[in-house]
């Protein structure tokens, strides 16, 4: 009886039939391990694989984390507020959160240069409601075909629980989406934005990170200042999640479902950090902070 070949064996191997989710991964990892398919395209169907079975509830940004703009603003108000966020949609409110007029696209400002009249109720796009156990596959395939990017979520007794973005989903399934307000320079990792904030890339090696701040933090445990905020937390926090370590607050300004990516770096207040207990753990055994120097 003839041995088969290896294309002969590969076949079997991925052709069998799976029985269940698990079985599936396992022929996948087969594949990339003998380099049929490479780490971009693997993660790819892990994510894709991995939002059939998401809620929308798991990837929103909270309710107390919207950026929105109130109905009667002035324009004197609205503009501030879009050029600081960056955003190019945001929910329209009636004032309170759960009074959602419609979307506002930014670009939409730009009329007022040429119609002194401009009223904003005229321009507001129609808000989408979804619910919370809404799976993001089928979301996804909801967008495409309304040509959405942004709905609200709303909680079991129709307040609003939050908002997600088009990009929000598709990060779930090929990670993280830089745009024009990234930076990805290797000597980059941490940047002044135009707010005088300080903006760092969670893989920011920890020894490079303290001697930017004049911290203390161990790296014995993780190498990464994500890593740090991991192993703080015991879990990947959300994007808008803020931390508090060691004297600092970090704002997770970029964040899926398996990584971290982007942080802004505040000093709390010297009250506030007194009495962070819980961030002293993340410090050299041998080593306690010290008074918080200004930020560089």
């Amino acid at each position: 009886m003839s041995i088969p070949g290896l294309f002969e064996r590969l076949s079997l191997l991925l052709l069998r039939e799976p029985e269940d989710r698990e079985q599936v991964l396992l022929l996948l990892h087969s594949a990339f391990e003998k380099n049929l398919m490479d780490a971009d395209a693997l993660s790819i169907i892990e994510g894709a694989l991995a939002a059939s079975e998401t809620r929308v509830a798991e990837v929103l940004i909270p309710r107390a984390k919207m950026d929105v703009i109130d109905i009667h603003a002035p324009l004197s108000e609205i503009l501030p507020v879009v050029l600081e966020t960056a955003h190019s949609r945001f929910p329209v409110v009636d004032g309170d959160r759960d009074n959602v007029q419609g979307i506002l696209l930014a670009k939409d400002l730009l009329r007022m240069q040429v119609e002194p009249e401009f009223n904003l109720r005229d321009w507001l796009r129609p808000a989408v409601f979804i619910p919370e156990s809404k799976r993001l596959n089928v979301l996804l395939r909801e967008f495409r075909v309304s040509r959405n990017h942004m709905a609200i979520v709303v909680d079991e007794y129709g307040g609003v629980a939050g908002l997600v973005t088009i990009e929000d989903v598709l990060e779930q399934i090929v990670g993280d989406i830089e745009d024009e307000y990234d930076f990805d320079e290797a000597h980059d990792n941490i940047r002044q934005d135009a707010a005088g904030r300080y903006r760092v890339k969670a893989q920011t090696e920890i020894g490079d990170f303290n001697a930017a701040f004049d911290t203390r933090f161990s790296d014995e445990d993780c190498d990464t200042i994500g890593g740090l905020i991991l192993r703080h937390l015991g879990r990947v926090p959300k994007r808008n999640e803020l931390v508090d370590i060691g004297g600092l607050r970090f704002h997770v300004l970029r964040a899926d479902s398996r990584r971290l990516y982007t942080l802004v770096v505040d000093r709390l207040p010297q009250d506030a950090a007194g009495t962070d207990a819980a961030a002293r753990d993340a410090l050299s055994p041998q080593e306690t902070p010290d008074a918080a120097p200004p930020l560089p």
